[in-house]
């Protein structure tokens, strides 16, 4: 049911082009705009996602797919170059100047990085909707005025369908995650929060590297036993694993957790820049 709010995403931002609602909406140009931009990497998330629910792809395929997708931001930064900000300040750190390596190499990486990572932690009721839903609001709460209404339309979609998914009554499979991943990496792009979107995404990319380094020295994958009413683990190579291990939970009570985790971190994000 992924294919539902791919659908209903690009039409409202078409909408949104056509009808110039979304106004100048951080740095459209006449040559570029931010709504054709974030529905043309909506749909490009779909189709991959689409794709991969009908052939299976193998990981070392769908893992660089997301690249392409970064083209279209690319261009839309680019195109806005003396707008849009090439470096990122981080605590302690200071500001980082990217400079063209922003356009080239920083923005396929986030792309790339959260599309995937987003992905990867799912496999619950509610898992691949609540929590990336959680990140977009956060991300959609600071973003410049004219921009939140950009996501107001994709928002309410996946609200919907997240409604149903953690009932277990839909799925929106990859075609769904992928989409999301992409609306999620763009927007942030689009609309320089590079900062929140890191922090906010921390667990998401914790589950990943748990995953990996489980798969490339053990060679063996997470996974959960259901006994039917608990899952429990009696290894700890995922985010699900590590809170199920030796420690029986019901799946509501897992994406809960997890659920919890993942705002905690948006929250870190998303409050300095309220306050």
């Amino acid at each position: 049911m992924g294919v539902i709010y791919v659908l209903i995403a690009t039409v409202y931002l078409f909408l949104m082009y056509f009808s110039g609602a979304a106004g100048e909406v951080a740095g459209s140009t006449n040559t570029v705009s931010l709504p054709l931009t974030l529905a043309v990497c909506v749909l490009f998330g779909g189709f991959m996602g689409l794709l991969d629910d009908w052939i299976d792809l193998k990981w070392r395929y769908k893992a660089f797919m997301p690249l392409i997708a970064a083209l279209p931001l690319i261009y839309y930064a680019t195109a806005n170059q003396g707008i849009v900000r090439t470096s990122i300040s981080l605590p302690l750190l200071g500001t980082i100047q990217f400079g063209q390596w922003y356009y080239y190499l920083i923005i396929p990486l986030i792309v790339m990085i959260v599309t995937n990572t987003i992905n990867m932690l799912g496999g619950l009721n509610g898992l691949e909707t609540v929590c990336p839903a959680i990140v977009l609001i956060g991300l959609t709460a600071i973003a410049p005025g004219t921009a939140q209404i950009l996501m107001l339309g994709p928002l309410v979609a996946w609200l919907i369908l997240a409604a149903y998914n953690v009932r277990g009554k839909i799925f929106v499979g990859n075609t769904g995650s992928f989409a999301i991943g992409l609306t999620v990496a763009s927007f942030a792009v689009l609309t320089d929060q590079k900062l929140p979107l890191l922090i906010s995404i921390v667990p998401y990319v914790f589950n990943s590297v748990f995953i990996l380094v489980a798969v490339f020295f053990t060679s063996k994958k997470a996974s959960v036993i259901f006994d039917g009413s608990k899952l429990v683990s009696e290894h700890r190579r995922s985010l699900v694993t590590l809170i199920t291990y030796k420690r029986p939970l019901t799946e509501k009570q897992v994406v809960s957790i997890i659920s919890l985790i993942i705002l905690a971190f948006t929250l870190l994000a998303v409050l300095p820049e309220l306050l």
